[in-house]
């Protein structure tokens, strides 16, 4: 696929980095990746995936913006209280990048539609609030055999990593997360630039993982905004695993 020279005016800063260049810019031109949460992860991963020139998002989620969501989402606005977020998510990314193709999904992804919401796309990045809803999409990515980047952020502290295949995001947190039920944002507080840092990085990995500049699977990346430090472990395949057990180990 063909760049037209708006686009290559655009992205030059991209193109000119030696590991990127227009393979990696005609990559992500052709890319299509599904957005998990238009929230505070989503906020910092949509503006950089639209910049980046990704060429359809899908953004999936069933909330409305409520007044408290502006410290941590700045794609949103006052005068949109009560929009719905996978809408007012889209427009924002086209009006960023009017070559981008945005879809809005305003319905809630779970186990028994996360395959159809998911498949066809090459990548899914995961900024949920909730493990029953980032099991449903880390299940249906091993089965449909789609990369997912999942991040998170409470009070201080961030994560994210790549998963491809096995070790899965299942491996990670086990099966006693299968539930809506766990700590978030609203019960623990969190500093708003940390979701927008772990949502860019998000991206970051998204966008190398489209662009083949590494193998960043199976390891997860931490950030403690206290400390001000960033380290990268690495993460176990679960021999027991009920999700990857017969997948192919990352790569």
């Amino acid at each position: 696929m063909n760049l037209s020279d708006a686009e290559l005016e655009r992205y030059a800063r991209q193109m000119v980095l030696p590991r990127f260049g227009g393979a990696g810019q005609n990559k992500l031109k052709t890319a299509r990746i599904a957005v998990v949460g238009a929230g505070g992860i989503g906020s910092g991963a949509i503006p950089a995936l639209a910049a980046a020139g990704v060429g359809r998002l899908t953004i999936i989620d069933d909330d409305v913006v409520d007044t408290t969501n502006l410290q941590r989402q700045p794609i949103f606005r006052d005068d949109q209280v009560g929009g719905e977020k996978a809408k007012l998510a889209a427009d924002f990314a086209t009006a960023i990048n009017p070559f981008v193709e945005a879809t809005a999904r305003n319905c809630r992804i779970d186990a028994e539609n996360a395959r159809e919401l998911l498949e066809n796309h090459d990548l899914v990045l995961d900024g949920s609030d909730n493990f029953a809803t980032r099991l449903a999409v880390g299940d249906a990515c091993v089965g449909l055999g789609i990369p997912l980047v999942s991040a998170a952020a409470v009070q201080s502290q961030g994560q994210v990593g790549l998963f491809r295949g096995r070790p899965c995001f299942r491996c990670f947190v086990g099966d006693a997360f299968d539930s809506d039920e766990c700590d978030n944002c609203a019960d623990l507080g969190v500093l708003g630039a940390l979701t927008l840092t772990i949502g860019a990085f998000a991206a970051l990995l998204a966008i190398r993982a489209i662009a083949g500049m590494g193998s960043d699977a199976g390891k997860l990346h931490l950030l403690d905004a206290d400390a001000l430090a960033w380290r990268a472990i690495g993460l176990p395949a679960d021999p027991a695993c009920r999700t990857c057990g017969a997948a192919p180990r990352s790569g």
